[in-house]
């Protein structure tokens, strides 16, 4: 498998993938003949501090800390037991997130490699409001970035458009002016920040790829006309001239759209940006109604559906070119000497069948097994 392995042995020393042969000594010996294996998954998109069952989200900050906490412990194992061995967490209000990831790094807590975001960027009132990140100019935006400096985050996530959840928000409509998401993304980019830009309004993803953020979140093409209806192959000629990740959030939930004629719009969408050479990653807004942590296995068919993906070319949007978007491409995604020995074995080939997914019969996760 591209990106995994063939009919070969895997050595663990230290956490990482080492180079073997047949003869090497190993401190312990687990035999996977017959099992299919891969590397460990990854969503770029999940939220830990939201509950999937909770539809309301300023009802989502009413748990104490301390309980939230332990939601969000319960919700890493979750993930790390489907297979999910990184993820980005793309925004909270009380920087939790970055606790969980701390947790993890230093092996106090079973969970995926985390990289966090911390409060998003948004305008007064805009979309996710309530996580605290609200700005009103260029300076107090950058105020915005600075504080998440302060909390230890790994990259920047900004609000360009508005958004589904949030009371009073339309995702068609655009949140900052061009100055200030050139200014955030060029702050960003002093303390070696990606950004990620969550966009649905077509002229939100306009100005987001001419700031030159890193990853489009969603890339709805929401239009005047509704939902995908906005499509603007010149936007996508500036998205592919600056080498821009798409991470289109297709989660299980978009099992309810069957209607052929959307369904075929999408696809339009997406064959026409890959065409263009846009790269595709996989995420699910994990945390979202309905929408679970451990969702990306179920998730995975659906985003081979609407984007015209094979299994081979969705599992690498969820391995090998996710990790690269991201900033873990020398670290995570493949299964190769020096990486981070993360991966996952099933007892019947994915490529077959990517509702396999859903079943891992093993997960290593930085060279240790995870109780299933």
């Amino acid at each position: 498998m591209a990106d995994g392995l063939s009919a070969r042995d895997i050595f663990v020393r230290h956490g990482l993938i080492a180079e073997g042969d047949a003869g090497t000594p190993c401190d312990s010996v687990r035999d996977l003949g017959g099992l299919f294996v891969i590397p460990g998954l990854i969503d770029a998109h999940v939220h830990l501090c939201l509950n999937p069952a909770v539809r309301d989200p300023l009802a989502q900050s009413l748990p104490e800390d301390a309980i939230l906490l332990g939601e969000m412990r319960e919700r890493a194992l979750a993930m790390l037991r489907a297979g999910i061995t990184s993820a980005r967490d793309l925004g909270g209000g009380a920087h939790l997130e970055l606790r969980i990831r701390d947790e993890i790094r230093e092996g106090l807590l079973p969970g995926p490699r985390l990289l966090c975001a911390g409060q998003p960027v948004t305008s007064p009132g805009g979309h996710c409001h309530f996580w605290g990140g609200e700005a009103a100019s260029v300076e107090e935006a950058l105020s915005v970035v600075e504080r998440q400096r302060s909390h230890g985050v790994d990259l920047i996530k900004i609000m360009a458009t508005g958004g589904n959840i949030t009371p009073g928000s339309k995702p068609v409509d655009s949140q900052f002016d061009d100055e200030t998401l050139q200014q955030v993304v060029s702050r960003a980019g002093q303390y070696s920040y990606h950004v990620a830009a969550h966009c649905h309004g077509t002229h939100g993803i306009r100005q987001a790829t001419l700031a030159g953020v890193q990853t489009i979140e969603h890339c709805s093409w929401v239009g005047e006309n509704g939902w995908g209806r906005g499509f603007d192959p010149s936007v996508v000629a500036q998205m592919s001239s600056r080498n821009l990740w798409v991470s289109p959030t297709i989660n299980s939930g978009w099992r309810r759209f069957q209607d052929e004629a959307f369904v075929e719009m999408v696809r339009g969408n997406y064959d026409r940006m890959k065409a263009a050479g846009i790269r595709l990653i996989a995420s699910t807004d994990a945390g979202i109604p309905n929408i679970y942590h451990d969702d990306l296995p179920r998730a995975l068919p659906e985003f081979a559906r609407f984007a015209g993906l094979s299994p081979v070319e969705v599992l690498k949007t969820a391995t090998s070119e996710c990790a690269e978007a991201i900033g873990l491409g020398k670290i995570a995604g493949r299964i190769k000497a020096g990486y981070s020995a993360d991966f996952v074995a099933y007892d019947r080939n994915p490529l077959a069948d990517l509702g396999v997914l859903e079943n891992p019969v093993m997960v290593v996760a930085r060279g240790e097994e995870i109780a299933l």
